[in-house]
C-alpha cells in the first residue's frame, strides 16, 4: 500500500520591498531576502504603513545611527525616526556618559509616552537597562513661558536639585548661570541654550544664545526643562541612596568614596551604575511604549544580546570585589533573560533572517544583490561594469553620493563616461520622476537591486569606488577658534594667563564680589608685588592663554608699570619687519613660474576610496589646499606633515 505524500508547504511570493507586509497584534512575522539598502527601505516603508510604534533593535550605537540616517532618506517629514541612544560606557564604568547622550535620552523618554506613530532605534544595551519611571520625567520636567513669574533663588535651587551646575559660562547641556537679572540655561533635550531676562520677577524675553560668543539670538516664546539626570539629586533622593547603600553594602559606608561623595551633594563619575539608589523603584523602556508597538529584531541583535550579557557578568565578576567601590548586580541593573523575553513577547514582532525563509508565516521579498560594478581607473574601459549593468537593466536607476560636493563630482565623472544622471532632491522625487538614470546624495551604503515593476536599482558610492567608511558628522560643532579661553575649566589655579591691557599674570579662580548692589562673579589675577586684578566674567574676551616659554619661567608683569606697553610695541615692529620681509619673498615667488600637475579625478577617486578612516576638518582642508596648489603653476610652499600617533595632520606654510 503506498503511502501519502506529505504535503510541501506553500512558500508565498515575494513582495516588494516598497510594500511589506506587517505582523497581527501580538503576532510574530519573519522577514527574509531583504539585501542591501532595501532593509531600511522596506522598515521605513512598514513604518509609515504602520498605525504605531515600530521599536526597531540594533547591535550598536554605531548601527543605530547609521540606520537613523537611511531611514530618514526613505521616509519623509511625517514620520519621526528617534534613538534612544546607549550610555557609550562600559558595564561599571568610572565616570559617566556625556551630557549631549544624556540629553538626547531625556528627550526621546519624555516623548515616547505621546508618541502614536513613528520608529524608535533602540541598541540591545539600552533595552534592557532599567530606567526611571516615566512619573520622574514628567514630574521633574517644567514649562516657562514669556510673561511668567520665576523668582531666581527658588529657581537656582529647583535647577540645582534637579541635577542642573550653576557655572560661571554656560557651554554644555544641564548648565545654567545667574548674572544680574539674567538666566543662561542649557536644557536637557534640546540643542540650543537660552538666555532668560528678568523685569523683577516676570520674565520679560527668552533667547537663544551662541555658547562659544555669547551672544543672544533668536527671540522664543516657551521653552520645556527637563531634568538634569535619569534620577533625582535632591535631599529626598540623597536620603534615600544613602539608607538603599547601608541595606546593600556591608560594612562601613563612609570608606566608600562614592557613598561620601553623595552624601556631600556631590555626583561623582559612574554614578549612573547606582541608579536604582536613588528611586523607589525603576522602570524599563518597554513602560514608556505604546501598547500597540511592533518590535523588529535582527540576527545580529539577537547575537549582541548574548555577547553583551557575557560582558556583563565578566566585568561585574571582575570589579566587585573592591570594598571601597561596591557594585550592584547585574539584575539590579539590566533585565535578566527571563523578563527580556516576556516583555518582548508582549509586543507583535518582525524578526529579520538574511537565509531565504521557508517558514509558512515567513515573507520574502523581491530584492538581490547588486553585482560589482566597481570603476577600474587603469582599465581599457573604466566603467566598463557600470556602463554593461545599465545596458542590461530593465528599469530605473538611482546613483547615491555621500555629499554635495561628492555627488558634482561623481557627475563630472560618468560624463566622461557618456552618462548623464539627472540629479534629484530625494527618494520621493525620484520614485514620482520618470528618469531612467537619477543621482541624489543619500547616507547609503550597499545599495540594493529591487524586483518590482519596473525594476529599481539603488547604486551607491562605495559601489562605485570600493568600500570606504561614510562621514560621520560630531554631536557637536566645531569651537569658535578665536575663543581662546572658552571654559574656565581648562585653567587651573597658577596658571600663567595674559590680559590684552595688563600683560601677564596668574589665574587665581573666580570670587565673588558685590560692585554697586549687584553680586558677580570675577577672575582673579596675580601680578607682581601681589597686585590683584578682578575681571569681570562678561569681559573674559580680554583673557587669553600664555603660549610662550614653559609655565614655570612665566615672566610676571607689573600693574601700573609701562613693561607690557613697550613689550607690545616692540612685539609689533618685529612682526612689521617679519611681514615685509615675507612680502618681498612672496612677490618674487608670484613672478616665477611653476609646473602644474594636473590630478586625474579618477585616479585621485580610486586612491581616496582606499582611505578607510574619516578625515578631521583640518586634514580635509589641508588635502583641498594641497590639490589646489598642484594644480596651479604658482610655485609651491607648503609642507604637509602626518602624525601616525594621534592621527592630525599639521600644515606648515
Amino acid at each position: 500500500m503506498e503511502q501519502a505524500a506529505k504535503p510541501v508547504p506553500e512558500i508565498p511570493a515575494p513582495l516588494s520591498p516598497l510594500t511589506p507586509a506587517l505582523p497581527a497584534p501580538g503576532g510574530r512575522l519573519l522577514w527574509s531576502r531583504l539585501y542591501g539598502d532595501s532593509l531600511p527601505l522596506a522598515l521605513a516603508r512598514a513604518a509609515l504603513q504602520y498605525g504605531g510604534l515600530m521599536v526597531i533593535i540594533t547591535p550598536d550605537s554605531q548601527e543605530a545611527e547609521q540606520l537613523q540616517q537611511q531611514l530618514r532618506f526613505f521616509s519623509d517629514d511625517s514620520l519621526d525616526v528617534l534613538c534612544f541612544p546607549d550610555w557609550e560606557t562600559l558595564p561599571y564604568d568610572s565616570f559617566s556618559p556625556h551630557q549631549d547622550i544624556i540629553s538626547e535620552r531625556l528627550q526621546t523618554l519624555h516623548r515616547l509616552p505621546s508618541l502614536k506613530k513613528g520608529i524608535l532605534l533602540v541598541p540591545v544595551a539600552t533595552l534592557l537597562q532599567r530606567l526611571p519611571t516615566p512619573d520622574f520625567v514628567e514630574g521633574h520636567s517644567l514649562i516657562l513661558d514669556t510673561g511668567d513669574t520665576l523668582e531666581l533663588d527658588a529657581m537656582r535651587s529647583r535647577l540645582e536639585k534637579a541635577g542642573y551646575r550653576c557655572v560661571s559660562q554656560v557651554m554644555e547641556h544641564g548648565e545654567f548661570a545667574v548674572r544680574g537679572s539674567l538666566l543662561d540655561l542649557f536644557p536637557m533635550g534640546s540643542t540650543v541654550p537660552y538666555r532668560i531676562d528678568l523685569f523683577d520677577e516676570e520674565i520679560e524675553s527668552i533667547r537663544t544664545f551662541d555658547p562659544d560668543s555669547q551672544r543672544s539670538q533668536e527671540r522664543v516664546d516657551r521653552i520645556r526643562l527637563l531634568p538634569a539626570r535619569e534620577f533625582p539629586v535632591d535631599e529626598a533622593a540623597i536620603t534615600r541612596f544613602r539608607r538603599a547603600w547601608r541595606s546593600r553594602f556591608e560594612g562601613d559606608p563612609m570608606r566608600a568614596p562614592v557613598y561620601r561623595d553623595v552624601s556631600e551633594g556631590l555626583i561623582p563619575g559612574g554614578i549612573e551604575y547606582y541608579l536604582p539608589l536613588f528611586l523607589e523603584q525603576t522602570a524599563t523602556l518597554f513602560d514608556y511604549l505604546p501598547a500597540d508597538s511592533c518590535l523588529v529584531e535582527s540576527e545580529d541583535a539577537r547575537a549582541a544580546v548574548e555577547n553583551f550579557r557575557a560582558e556583563l557578568a565578566e566585568r561585574y565578576e571582575s570589579l566587585r570585589h573592591d570594598i571601597e567601590r561596591p557594585l550592584l548586580p547585574p539584575e539590579s541593573l539590566y533585565l535578566d533573560e527571563q523578563e527580556s523575553r516576556e516583555a518582548l513577547e508582549r509586543c507583535a514582532r518582525i524578526e529579520l533572517q538574511r537565509s531565504e525563509s521557508v517558514e509558512r508565516d515567513g515573507i520574502r521579498f523581491a530584492s538581490r544583490a547588486l553585482p560589482t560594478l566597481q570603476i577600474q581607473a587603469r582599465s581599457e574601459r573604466p566603467a566598463g561594469a557600470l556602463q554593461d549593468f545599465l545596458a542590461g537593466f530593465p528599469g530605473r536607476v538611482l546613483l547615491c553620493a555621500e555629499s554635495a560636493g561628492r555627488r558634482e563630482t561623481l557627475i563630472g565623472q560618468l560624463r566622461e563616461f557618456g552618462l548623464r544622471p539627472r540629479p534629484v532632491e530625494d527618494w520621493r522625487e525620484f520614485l514620482e520622476g520618470d528618469s531612467d538614470l537619477a543621482i541624489t546624495v543619500a547616507p547609503l551604503e550597499q545599495g540594493a537591486w529591487l524586483e518590482t515593476e519596473p525594476a529599481l536599482a539603488i547604486v551607491t558610492e562605495p559601489r562605485l569606488f570600493g568600500e570606504r567608511a561614510l562621514q560621520r558628522r560630531r554631536r557637536r560643532p566645531r569651537r569658535d577658534a578665536e575663543a581662546i579661553i572658552s571654559n574656565l575649566t581648562d585653567l587651573h589655579v597658577g596658571a600663567p594667563v595674559v590680559h590684552e591691557d595688563h600683560g601677564v599674570g596668574r589665574y587665581l579662580g573666580l570670587q565673588k564680589l558685590s560692585v554697586g548692589g549687584i553680586e558677580a562673579e570675577f577672575l582673579t589675577l596675580e601680578y607682581a608685588g601681589h597686585d590683584k586684578l578682578y575681571v569681570p566674567v562678561a569681559s573674559l574676551h580680554l583673557i587669553s592663554r600664555y603660549t610662550g616659554s614653559s609655565p614655570e619661567t612665566a615672566p610676571l608683569h607689573r600693574l601700573g608699570s609701562d613693561a607690557w606697553q613697550k613689550a607690545r610695541k616692540k612685539a609689533a615692529r618685529r612682526i612689521h619687519d617679519v611681514a615685509a620681509e615675507l612680502l618681498d619673498i612672496y612677490a618674487r615667488r608670484a613672478a616665477r613660474k611653476g609646473h602644474a600637475s594636473r590630478v586625474d579625478p579618477e585616479e585621485y577617486a580610486a586612491f581616496a576610496s582606499a582611505f578607510p578612516f574619516e578625515e578631521t576638518p583640518d586634514q580635509a582642508r589641508a588635502i583641498e589646499a594641497v590639490l589646489e596648489d598642484m594644480a596651479s603653476d604658482r610655485p609651491m610652499d607648503r609642507v604637509v606633515c602626518g602624525d601616525v600617533g594621534f592621527g592630525k595632520t599639521e600644515v606648515a606654510m
